[in-house]
């Protein structure tokens, strides 16, 4: 068996059998198949997709490439819930603790952010003394005591997929469905749940930039993981204007923290209590969704979700009096107050321009391996579908170096585009695959 015979059948478009992806991906991760060949092999896929058969091997093949992990010594219904990523997305900060206060636990790979979308792991490591998780014990100990167990990637799992993101970066296949849903999936897979959640962003500041696009990566990582026999469900979430107001790390933190106090934005509301509904229903405990939401508000209401995220944080290494004290956290040196230029209602927010104006002053990184200044970021005060005077505060810039303030405050004005006309508010919601 030949690498280039493998490479060929592809592009003549037609199915590799489970032998031929076995020999390709073995082959690359051992190094007896050179980049130039892997990297022909992606440019094919790219423009031929994969069957249903075909990526579900090279799928599980990535997955087993590396360690996986179950929790027998956690006796809780496990849920593992994933963001495709967006701006302001601090789902998984208010979402863990709600599910732990229900009866239920959180375990999941956790993720840093790269360009204009921001990562769970550096929204916790804004707070001084945490660290997350870096062996299964660790995870085991904090997800018995808290509920919550989350954990930084690591080369020992799915180091296939580490391998191969690197060549699609360069190659230009980075936005591949099938090696999208694959690359996804093989890390959901990696790690047990009794079920999988993926919430996938929809809109301007999503890497699915329409809801056909979008909807297609659900239906081959739904594929994926029935296939795999895994329980998976999908939310399609609106990112065409960040989730909430705060954007950067350490603000998210504490607009995560408002939120388990009762203080919450409609739509990270909506997305939230839908996750979480979904968890409850495939648990057992409702039959409707609509049904969960009087639990939930009950675990913010008793106070009992913000203590347990509290808990969270202080196995974490974290301070816990931080729930009541915001300047534990790192505070920007500069503020910039920025107004409207005109009046109307917001039609919308150019949420990848707003990711942008925060990721050039620090609070996102332009390539990997850059450093995170975690009390950088950019608070919004309207949302679409609200009316705005001329002259009116519409935003501010938390920020530390003034190098790059100016293009971050043109970006953020020209980021909201206004109309005369009165619009509905948007549902953060769009669509629920099950």
């Amino acid at each position: 068996m030949r690498a280039v015979d493998i490479i060929q059948k592809k592009r003549d478009n037609n199915e590799l059998s489970e032998t031929e992806i076995e020999f390709l991906l073995n082959g690359y991760l051992s190094g007896n198949i050179p980049d130039y060949q892997m990297a022909a092999f992606l440019m094919a896929v790219y423009f031929n997709n994969m069957t249903k058969n075909e990526l579900l091997k090279f799928t599980m093949l990535m997955r087993d490439s590396g360690d996986t992990i179950k929790f027998d010594e956690i006796n809780r219904f496990l849920v593992d819930k994933h963001s495709t990523g967006g701006v302001g997305d601090k789902v998984t900060v208010i979402l863990s603790p709600i599910l732990s206060a229900l009866g239920m636990g959180n375990v999941k790979l956790s993720g840093k952010g790269l360009g204009h979308t921001g990562g769970t792991i550096d929204k916790f490591e804004s707070i001084q003394g945490f660290k997350f998780s870096t062996t299964k014990e660790e995870l085991v100990k904090i997800a018995n005591k808290t509920g919550i167990g989350l954990m930084g990637y690591s080369n020992k799992i799915v180091p296939l997929d580490k391998k191969l993101y690197s060549l699609r970066d360069v190659t230009a296949t980075v936005p591949s469905i099938p090696l999208i849903a694959s690359s996804i999936m093989s890390k959901k897979l990696a790690i047990y749940s009794d079920i999988i959640i993926l919430d996938v962003k929809v809109g301007d500041g999503a890497f699915m930039k329409n809801l056909d696009q979008a909807k297609k990566l659900a239906e081959r990582m739904m594929e994926i993981g029935k296939g795999a026999g895994r329980k998976i469900k999908v939310v399609l979430s609106n990112m065409d204007e960040p989730l909430g107001h705060a954007i950067g790390n350490g603000n998210e933190i504490i607009e995560a923290i408002e939120f388990l106090k009762g203080n919450c934005a409609d739509d990270v509301k909506e997305v939230v209590y839908t996750i979480a509904g979904l968890a409850l229903k495939e648990k057992g405990e409702i039959s409707e969704l609509c049904e969960a939401y009087e639990k939930i508000d009950k675990v913010i209401k008793n106070g009992s979700a913000l203590q347990i995220l509290a808990e969270f944080i202080g196995e974490s290494g974290g301070n816990k009096e931080l729930v009541n004290n915001y300047d534990l956290l790192p505070k920007a040196k500069y503020k910039m107050e920025i107004f409207s230029e005109n009046a109307g209602y917001i039609k919308r927010i150019k949420t990848e321009k707003i990711g942008k104006a925060a990721m050039i002053i620090g609070a996102g990184r332009a390539k990997k391996g850059d450093e995170i200044d975690h009390s950088a970021g950019i608070n919004i005060f309207k949302k679409v579908g609200e009316k705005i005077s001329k002259n009116e505060k519409i935003a501010e810039i938390y920020y530390n170096d003034d190098k790059n303030i100016n293009e971050s405050k043109d970006m953020v004005l020209d980021a909201f585009e206004l109309t005369k006309e009165k619009i509905e508010k948007p549902r953060a919601v769009l669509e629920i695959i099950e």
